[in-house]
């Protein structure tokens, strides 16, 4: 019964089936079936009977046509007509599958498919789809059953299965369902990279591919016929798909390949014809980014060749509008406190953040690459190796902060296996290999600047706290490392090695745990121990004063190896052999030594020690860490303990350690790594755990200790100490101290670390838990001052919150820093990232949800358009809340009466504060000062005191802000009752004085804070003025100055505590009985005074601002990030500012006695006495230009093939390099010299026009100006006759600057330095306002515009053509054959000024491009290109300005070949083939967000803009890039797009 059922449930064959294939047999000569078939006749008795013309001969191929519409004249029915068509080609298809390798019936069979497709009956765009489907998954079935493994298909995306039989499986391709599936949008993308299969084995399958090498033939014959007729482009797709995949998978070393040879030249024509530009079927882009020139056994086949170079040429081309001139040069300089990332994500998921790419390597097609796996192949000694040794040599001299190297650090494989083995990191670009060679390139160039007598005692300590952290971070195979220095020293002169530097740089590194471990698990310990011991030098003679023998540098190198191979004897007691009696005598005489300095219960006096004791204290810190540190806690706990007796609490006694000198920087930076390390962990336990109040000598030995070793030393306070006490700051003395510690002495060295921002986020979560709180006003304040600090030193953008979700936690004070800080940075710095400008609407929102501040329109005219277009819209509710103070005021005034007149009931303090209203409590101290100028004789302070301590931090704050206002509005009031202004100022300055100063009711920086907020007020500055100039202040201002020096690490006397009532005031000290530290109501004033400056400039209020300067200048030099604000205010009001508001401004740098800044004595001169001559100097520009080159520009690697210097050139070592602590700000060496250019070219008396002219005059003739500065034969020309840089009859004139000495100088050659000064033009320029960009484009366009050979209308197509060739080389190679030119040259500066732009300016960058327009010329074309394409990879994030480049491109182009353009020389298409290339990647690129891949599709809104700008276009090139449309009819791209609708094929 089942069977029964089954055979009923099964469909009876068509009646036609049978006759289809009795005509294809006939027309084939193969037997007909037979007609007395009993089972057949059975079946199909109840079927109508169906006879199919039967001839003994094959008949003539023309007759089939015919014999077939007879055939189907049978079947009227308009059913059986459909299904005799699915029946058909899937018939016509199975045939072909068997019969290729038949060559008369093959014949037959093209020539069917073409007849039946002739009378439209087939269809090509469905039968050709599924004929390629139908060979694939024959192809992979015979590979599955010839290959030892299974096979996967070449073409992935139109498999439609692998069933059981080749010829079942063709039976129901022709199916209406299955071949409408060809124009469904959800099928994969056709242009997805074929998978190549395993190559089967010759002998077991070479049947096989001499059949699939005939089907092949076959089916490209088929292919070609229908290519000869009109198909759709997923058609034309799907035929270059599989003709890659066949040309990829053909096996040119089996016994059949002669046989394949007709398939592969058939491939190579239906490929050919398909990119043909005549018809343009595919994109010859589409080539470009296949995988066809990747094939690994190419067919010894001239065609096959001669595309795959035709594809690399054209690859090439793609990828030099790609990249940047001199991209080669372009490496980050670390003179930025960003790092600008040279990629972004590539893949999802893959956060920016994570991993910073510093450079990048160009694909072949320019796309920038990273990775981990990428930087691991990087071919050692090739161009991209150099480079990446290029950037990590310059950041260990440079020594950029930890925050760089842990986005870039690796762990080594040998430390991963113990915490688990981790994945390849995307976003890597250097190998382990290149960190390991840099290091020790770094360590074998300090010891040949060791040798040549120069100071280099502080390059080893710098260079020695980035080595321990990149072996305490993994980030070096330490074995792998001794193994490269070794190798590098044997390899060096024989008198390189004369001192111990390295083995104490190795004997700083021992006692770390991985190290250890790694040493002890060793399996070549002996010989890695040996060669360890093969750097002591034990006639170790010091080369320079600094290490004579009685130095304490001297002395430590002098021992060092003594105590270093005592620790290594620890690891393998059999190293003894290797001691020498030296090494024994010295490890005596350092236990001697301590002993006698410890003897009996005597310590050692700190204070006090000559050179030797230091030297030998240096030596036991490396041998004995534990006794040294002992030593100096004993040296802080020698002076005993004292008492507090607070008043109020007679009972609870306070012990406070004695003050004591602290440790000098001098000793400290003696000491070893880990014996500070231990001292810090040590001193921490008895700061923020102990049981006593720390002196301050310990905290500021403790914070020096942080600052001497910033890399190895650093910790993120929150997280230590809530991790031994996760309550500790729950105790308000340590939060207090913690706070100070923080905001007086260890922000610079945070904002290094790029950690300011969590660092906000942690004390921002404090500030909200106490916000609200009674009486927590100290450590709220204190809080808020730190915030403050924070906010305004964040040099990027940043949120309020780590997420954007919810109101912020701020108090109402920083949330109206938060957007003056935005504000200044966004003006000054750019946004960085894309992600940060989408992040920034979100972000004043969340602010102005809880901010009900409006600015003033002085204010908002210098915002930046991004902020100040979000705050213009804010309605002003003063008006409101003064109505809301009128109607409360009667009883508001009532209740001060009771409270504050000398009359009033003691006992009402306590009845207010319980029973008050909070809608009240708000005007507390606006009652106050109405009633005070109602009753002169005055109010009772204590009561408002009492009170005001009672009230909340952010009550208090709400009473300040709503006072202003009100005292405000009364001015005006009286004065419109005819009351003088000055006398209603002065009786305000006086009741605020006695708020401010006489009771110490309020604090002084809000309330400063509130008056400046209010300047659209015309008494609010003056009253603000008023109060900074008060002998109260001045004289507090004038006890803070005397009593500490800016640089409070050079103070080692005992310091002196101060009273907290004295230092406070009553309002913070109250009933607070922990003793202060660092903090003073002066220093609280710190962040305030630069926002009162900026509103007084933004008001116009000149003598005002230049006052205040002049008043707190020596104040200000106290200020954490004082250099920062001198750059930022500079910028900020940049063409605004009077030159003696800048004197002032710079002045405040002036007052460090042991840092000086590095101004050029040109500059000073300038300044002080400017010329009056029109224009700036060049010489002055030159030379700030060279000093970039030698201090900041990263150092050119060493080539054995040129006159690369093989070292450092000379001048590059002679520069003063500080230590951290000594250029807190800006942070490093290299930023305080391009920072310090910066300040220079702000604060000239020149305009932006005239100084950009400037470096464009000494940038485009560069190299030839150097060149005649050295060429002292005048036979001999620097510049070339034949190059287009300037006119051959005539030279470019140089001689307003004089470039005397500089190549000396520099210590490079003439080609060097000329293309290093035009990376380091860029590279300050980038740093300048935005004013100075405009003038740049402007500039560069002139000079394109203006060069001869652009602007000579009768050149020659050829000349033009070689021209251009010329002026679009990299100077760098151009140099070297004397044929730079002045467009190549300008060129170059703007590549590398975008390289170094934040995402935000770059919305500038086509402005250049637009003053060379109208563009009439496909040279000026070529350039213009040249100028943005290598923007793509950053603007492909940012969408609007990428359809905004793009649309321009299009747009010049359209002046050039447009429907309605005439050129003077009329110009093919096919010139231009690289510009339409690189238009299709443009488009891809920004479809894929980062490197094309073989599966990327366009992003639709990119092919709806350039539809819409191809219509400019003259025909033949709109035919070139027809397919950039959205048509799925016109386009390959758009029949393949998800998102776009198709129809069905019929």
């Amino acid at each position: 019964m089942e069977q029964g059922g089954l055979r009923s449930a099964q469909r009876p064959p068509h009646p036609a089936k049978s006759a289809i294939s009795d005509l294809f047999n006939l027309y084939l000569g193969r037997n007909a079936r037979q007609r007395d078939d009993p089972a057949r006749e059975t079946s199909n008795k109840m079927q109508k009977r169906v006879t199919a013309f039967n001839r003994e001969l094959p008949p003539p191929d023309e007759q089939f046509i015919l014999d077939f519409n007879q055939l189907l004249a049978q079947f009227p029915d308009q059913q059986d007509q459909i299904q005799i068509h699915s029946l058909t080609e899937s018939h016509l298809i199975s045939l072909i599958l068997q019969s290729a390798n038949h060559a008369p019936q093959s014949e037959f069979l093209l020539f069917s498919a073409k007849s039946l497709c002739s009378i439209s009956y087939l269809k090509w765009d469905s039968f050709i789809p599924s004929l390629l489907s139908s060979v694939s998954s024959l192809e992979n079935q015979n590979n599955a059953s010839s290959s030892v493994g299974p096979s996967t298909p070449a073409t992935s995306a139109f498999q439609i299965g692998t069933p059981a039989s080749p010829l079942s499986s063709t039976i129901q391709i022709g199916s209406p369902t299955q071949s409408s599936t060809i124009d469904n949008p959800a099928i994969p993308n056709i242009l997805s990279s074929p998978i190549k299969p395993p190559p089967p084995d010759p002998v077991t399958s070479t049947v096989d591919q001499s059949t699939v090498g005939s089907l092949h033939q076959l089916c490209c014959k088929i292919i070609l016929s229908a290519l000869e007729t009109t198909l759709k482009p997923l058609t034309h797709s799907i035929i270059f798909q599989t003709m890659i995949n066949w040309l990829i998978n053909s096996h040119p070393h089996s016994p059949f390949h002669s046989q394949l040879e007709t398939p592969v030249h058939l491939s190579l024509d239906i490929i050919w014809t398909l990119v043909s530009p005549l018809c343009n079927r595919v994109p010859f882009y589409e080539l470009l980014r296949s995988p066809l020139q990747q094939i690994s056994n190419i067919p010894n086949d001239e065609g096959v060749f001669s595309l795959i170079m035709e594809i690399h040429r054209r690859r090439d081309l793609v990828a030099m509008h790609m990249q940047m001139l001199d991209q080669h040069l372009h490496c980050p300089s670390f003179a930025t406190h960003r790092f600008l990332s040279q990629s972004y994500p590539s893949m999802p998921g893959e956060s920016v953040g994570l991993k910073y790419s510093p450079i990048t390597y160009p694909s072949v097609l320019g796309e920038p690459l990273h990775g981990e796996e990428l930087a691991n192949s990087i071919r050692k000694g090739s161009p991209d190796w150099e480079r990446a040794m290029r950037c990590l040599r310059h950041a260990l001299r440079a020594t950029p902060s930890p925050d760089w190297w842990r986005r870039v650090l690796l762990v080594a494989p040998c430390y991963r296996l113990q915490a688990q083995q981790q994945p390849a990191t995307p976003g890597a670009v250097f190998s382990l290999d290149m960190i390991g060679e840099a290091v020790a390139d770094r360590c074998v160039e300090l010891l040949r600047v060791t040798n040549g007598e120069t100071q280099c005692w502080q390059d080893w300590l710098l260079f020695a706290d980035i080595y321990f952290f990149l072996m305490k971070s993994g980030g070096i195979d330490f074995l792998d490392f001794v193994d490269k220095l070794t190798t590098r020293v044997s390899k060096t002169d024989q008198q390189t090695l004369k001192t111990n530097h390295i083995t104490w740089l190795v004997a700083q590194i021992l006692r770390i745990e991985i190290i250890m471990n790694t040493l002890s698990a060793d399996r070549r310990k002996v010989d890695t121990i040996r060669k360890i011991i093969s750097f002591h030098k034990e006639d170790n003679k010091p080369l320079d004063s600094s290490s004579s023998p009685t130095s304490p540098q001297g002395i430590l190198l002098d021992f060092i190896s003594s105590s270093q191979t005592l620790r290594i004897w620890s690891f393998n007691a059999s190293i003894r052999e290797h001691l020498n009696s030296d090494q024994l005598q010295k490890g005596k005489q350092i236990d001697e030594w301590w002993k006698q300095m410890t003897k009996g219960e005597r310590l050692i006096d700190f204070s006090n020690l000559d050179e030797r004791s230091t030297g030998m204290f240096w030596v036991l810190s490396f041998t004995m860490a534990q006794p040294a540190c002992e030593a100096v806690m004993g040296w802080f706990g020698s002076a005993g303990e004292s008492e507090l007796l607070p008043a109020a609490h007679a009972n609870d006694r306070i012990a406070v350690m004695r003050e004591n000198f602290p440790l000098s920087m001098q000793l400290l930076s003696g000491l070893s790594i880990n014996m500070c390390l231990k001292l810090a962990y040590q001193l921490e336990e008895t700061i923020f755990l102990g049981q006593s109040v720390p002196s301050i000598a310990m905290v500021e030995t403790y914070v020096r200790l942080l600052l001497i070793a910033p890399h190895s030393l650093f910790r993120h306070h929150f997280t230590t100490l809530t991790q031994r006490s996760p309550s500790i700051l729950s105790k308000s003395g340590i939060s207090l101290l913690l706070f100070e510690i923080l905001n007086y002495r260890l922000l610079p060295l945070y904002r290094y670390h790029g950690k300011s921002k969590a660092l906000m986020y942690d004390v921002t979560k404090i500030i909200a838990m106490i916000k609200g709180k009674k009486g927590e006003h100290r450590l709220l304040r204190l809080g808020e001052n730190l915030c403050m600090n924070l906010i305004l030193s964040l040099r990027d953008f940043f949120l309020v919150k780590k997420e954007l979700k919810g109101p912020t936690e701020f108090t109402e004070t920083l949330n109206r820093i938060t957007i003056v800080s935005l504000a200044i940075t966004i003006k000054t710095r750019g946004i960085a990232e894309v992600e940060h400008m989408l992040y920034l609407q979100p972000l004043l929102e969340q602010i102005m949800a809880t901010s009900q501040h409006t600015w003033s329109e002085k204010t908002l005219r210098y915002f930046p358009s991004l902020i100040r277009d979000n705050l213009m819209g804010r309605v002003d509710k003063r008006g409101q809340a003064i109505q809301a103070w009128q109607q409360a005021e009667p009883t508001v005034i009532k209740q001060c009466s009771q409270l504050l007149l000398p009359s009033a009931d003691p006992t009402y303090v306590m009845t207010y504060q319980n029973n008050s209203f909070p809608q009240h409590r708000q005007y507390l101290c606006a009652g106050s000062w109405i009633l005070m100028n109602r009753h002169p004789d005055g109010i009772n302070s204590q009561s408002l005191g009492r009170v005001l301590r009672d009230f909340s931090p952010e009550e208090v704050t709400s009473n300040i802000y709503t006072m202003v206002d009100v005292l405000l509005h009364q001015i005006q009031i009286d004065q419109q009752h005819g009351l003088p202004a000055q006398d209603l100022l002065a009786k305000a300055i006086v009741n605020l004085v006695f708020f401010i100063w006489t009771h110490e009711l309020l604090p002084l920086d809000i309330l400063l804070l509130a008056l400046i907020d209010r300047d659209d007020d015309p008494y609010a500055l003056r009253i603000v003025r008023n109060l900074l100039e008060r002998p109260e202040l001045q004289q507090r201002i004038k006890i803070f100055c005397s009593s500490r020096t800016p640089e409070h690490w050079t103070n080692n006397l005992p310091p002196k505590r101060a009273e907290l009532q004295k230092a406070l005031g009553s309002h913070l000290s109250w009933k607070d009985r922990n003793p202060p530290f660092f903090d003073d109501i002066a220093a609280r004033l710190l962040p305030v005074i630069p926002l009162v400056i900026y509103r007084m400039i933004e008001n116009d209020l000149m003598d005002l601002a230049e006052r205040v300067l002049h008043i707190f200048s020596m104040f200000l030099a106290f200020h954490p990030l004082r250099f920062t604000f001198v750059r930022d205010i500079l910028a900020y009001f940049y063409g605004h500012l009077p030159t003696k508001i800048i004197l002032r401004i710079l002045k405040i740098l002036g007052y460090s006695k042991v840092f000086k800044i590095p101004f050029s004595e040109t500059f000073a001169h300038l300044m002080t006495s400017p010329s009056n001559s029109s224009s700036p100097p060049q010489d002055y520009f030159a030379n700030l230009l060279l000093s970039l080159v030698i201090n900041v520009i990263p150092h050119l690697p060493a080539k054995s093939h040129s006159d690369f210097p093989k070292a450092p050139p000379p001048a590059q070592h002679a520069t003063d390099q500080k230590a951290f602590y000594q250029n807190q700000d800006p942070g490093s060496h290299t930023q305080l010299i391009l920072e310090t250019a910066a300040i220079e070219i702000l604060s000239l008396p020149f305009t932006p026009a005239q100084i950009v002219s400037s470096f464009i005059q000494i940038i485009t003739n560069i190299q030839s100006s150097l060149l005649q500065s050295t060429n002292t034969n005048p036979n001999n020309p620097s510049t070339l006759p034949t190059s287009p840089s300037s006119d051959p009859q005539t030279l470019p004139n140089t001689s307003s600057t004089n470039y005397t000495n500089f190549v000396s100088k520099s210590g490079y050659s003439s080609q060097q330095l000329a293309c290093l000064m035009i990376q380091a033009c860029g590279l300050l320029l980038a740093q300048l306002p935005q004013e100075f960009h405009l003038q740049l484009y402007s500039e560069a366009a002139r000079v394109i515009k203006e060069c001869w050979w652009l602007s000579d209308s009768n050149q020659p197509m050829r000349d033009l053509d070689s021209a251009v060739g010329y002026a679009l080389m990299d100077p760098t190679w151009a140099s070297q054959d004397n044929t730079s030119t002045a467009v190549g040259n300008v060129i170059a500066l703007l590549h590398a000024f975008y390289s170094n732009l934040p995402q935000d300016w770059l919305e500038s960058s086509h402005t250049v491009v637009k003053h060379l327009r109208p563009v009439t010329s496909v040279a000026m074309l070529r350039i213009a290109f040249r100028i943005l394409g290598p923007l793509l990879p950053r603007l492909a994030f940012a969408r609007p300005l990428f359809m905004k480049t793009l649309a321009l491109l299009f747009n010049v182009l359209a002046e050039v070949f447009g429907k309605n353009s005439q050129p003077s020389t009329p110009t093919d298409a096919s010139e231009i083939s690289d510009i339409i290339d690189f238009l299709h990647h443009a488009v891809m690129y920004e479809g894929q967000g980062g490197p094309v891949q073989s599966n990327t599709k366009p992003k639709l809104e990119s092919l709806t803009l350039c539809s819409k700008v191809l219509d400019l276009l003259r025909p033949d090139v709109m035919h070139l890039l027809n397919h950039l449309r959205p048509d799925p009819n016109s386009s390959v791209y758009a029949a393949n797009h998800p998102k776009i609708v198709q129809n069905p094929v019929i």
